[in-house]
């Protein structure tokens, strides 16, 4: 990314909370940023950066605002108030209302679907295009879904404001829950060719980055950006270079992102002791002790099934269990995860994921219970839509052959 971009993209949702603010009508506020930072995008690199980015921006959005509301008849009164309104780049507030933005792209009438792609077009200043790609669908029906969410919180009355303190705790989640996804989509990407999205995890840390700016504070903020920074330091190992994947355990360690490593590491040694942790900070301790082990053989697998039995106890799910499984595995042997897996084959959400399977199939490989590990194996690898874990999955169930 170029610097250029990375400075439309902070822009971005400051110029649009601004207008959206200031007018209303959130779908011809996010179309006229749109239209100004495509403008920036073409003219700055040639022209030079302005001396008040964030002013040049919103006078030209504000301009294509008066533009399109200059084309209908209908709306020749309210052009004229536009105009009047339209502040010059000297009286461009100070004000930042990317948290308020992003409470309102994760708004509760939308869809976690729709949620994602708001917020990644509204405050990540991602296009349709690029959005679309990220998520392997058509760009019309991107589009059409980002349209979709639009016209939703308009019917729906939402105002931009922040939520009443009463439902900020709950909406806060909701936010952190759509970063989180954006975050994981880009770091295992859920199906294709391509194991990892640099551009939509560079973009989840980025944003969660300005929600803790924000609210620095607030600890769960600070346990995702830490959970993201530990995670994303271990990419550079996660493949060889023809793209094969790597298991945490067999990862070449010399080359984790030392300096983001160890921002995680401070930033949750910092936050854990000022409460009761939630679960993004117990997840960010997990991973710390993974990240600071020197070798896999050095791992606190004690430590670490102790942080997933609270987290067990905070927030339950499937997938903390099937990693609890692994913990206990590492801890009191094989039979001992296998015994945990088995109270997710019930669960309707984990009992067909390919995920479980191949969890499985490690345990039972660990206890030596070779053939029906194999086919373990392979039934993850046909359940998976990422084919590097296909690869994966297939490579080692063809080790166990041998």
């Amino acid at each position: 990314m170029t610097l250029v971009e990375d400075e439309l993209r902070t822009l971005a949702p400051q110029v649009l909370g601004t207008l959206i603010r200031r007018y209303g009508q959130f779908d011809a506020c996010e179309d006229a940023v749109q239209e100004a930072l495509l403008a920036a995008a073409v003219q700055w690199p040639e022209e030079g950066v302005p001396a008040n980015p964030r002013g040049w921006l919103i006078t030209v959005a504000v301009r294509r605002l008066t533009d399109q509301w200059r084309s209908e008849d209908a709306r020749r009164r309210r052009e004229v108030a536009v105009a009047v309104m339209a502040p010059t780049e000297e009286e461009v507030p100070d004000r930042d209302d990317t948290l308020t933005l992003l409470f309102l792209c994760c708004h509760p009438a939308l869809s976690p679907a729709s949620q994602l792609a708001l917020t990644l077009r509204a405050v990540g200043g991602l296009t349709t295009a690029e959005i679309a790609s990220a998520f392997l669908v058509p760009e019309a029906t991107m589009a059409q879904r980002i349209s979709r969410a639009k016209q939703k919180i308009k019917a729906a009355g939402a105002q931009f404001v922040l939520p009443p303190d009463a439902e900020r705790p709950a909406r806060l989640q909701v936010v952190l829950q759509v970063l989180y996804l954006i975050f994981n989509e880009g770091y295992t990407t859920s199906s294709g060719a391509a194991l990892h999205r640099g551009d939509l995890t560079a973009e989840a840390i980025r944003l969660t980055r300005e929600v803790h700016r924000l609210l620095p504070d607030d600890g769960e903020v600070a346990g995702l950006l830490a959970l993201m920074l530990l995670t994303e330091a271990r990419r550079p190992a996660r493949a060889l270079p023809d793209g094969t994947l790597v298991p945490l355990a067999e990862q070449d360690r010399s080359r984790w992102i030392r300096p983001m490593l160890d921002e995680g590491v401070e930033l949750i040694t910092k936050t854990l002791p000022q409460g009761p942790p939630g679960p993004y900070q117990l997840q960010a301790a997990i991973a710390a002790v993974h990240d600071e082990a020197p070798q896999a053989e050095k791992t606190d697998w004690p430590q670490i099934l102790a942080l997933y039995r609270l987290l067990a106890q905070v927030a339950p799910n499937p997938i903390v269990t099937l990693n609890q499984a692994v913990a206990t595995a590492m801890v009191n042997g094989p039979e001992a995860g296998l015994q945990l897996l088995a109270s997710l084959d019930g669960d309707t959400r984990m009992a067909k994921h390919h995920r479980l399977a191949a969890v499985r199939a490690h345990l039972l490989e660990m206890a030596g219970r070779r053939d029906e590990a194999r086919e373990w194996y392979g039934l993850a690898a046909r359940r998976t839509t990422s084919l590097p874990e296909q690869r994966y999955l297939q490579a080692r169930a063809a080790s166990l052959l041998r």
